[in-house]
């Protein structure tokens, strides 16, 4: 089965969402940005969701980690929590 790692920043609109894009884009270190910003638990640690399975994270989600090149940042990402930023670390079919 396929397993994933990833990390997140979780914000509350689209255009901080955006705005955080940019920066990572122009070389921000996106873990600093997930632990200033983020309103996950997760962005103390950088934004690391650790290795998880399909169907373990909101469908939205789920598409984007299992689907998108590993190391490009994608987003924004709309779930019911909010606006992410996504990076896929690692991926294992």
């Amino acid at each position: 089965m396929a397993r994933a790692s990833a990390r997140h920043i979780l914000v509350e609109d689209q255009k901080s969402c955006e705005q955080l894009k940019k920066e990572i884009e122009s070389g921000a270190d996106f873990a600093d940005l997930a632990r200033k910003h983020s309103l996950c638990p997760s962005g103390q640690d950088g934004g690391e969701l650790g290795e998880f399975g399909p169907g373990q994270m909101v469908p939205e989600f789920d598409r984007v980690v299992f689907s998108a090149p590993v190391g490009v940042v994608q987003g924004p990402v709309r779930t019911q929590f909010g606006y992410h930023l996504v990076e896929v670390t690692s991926r294992t079919k």
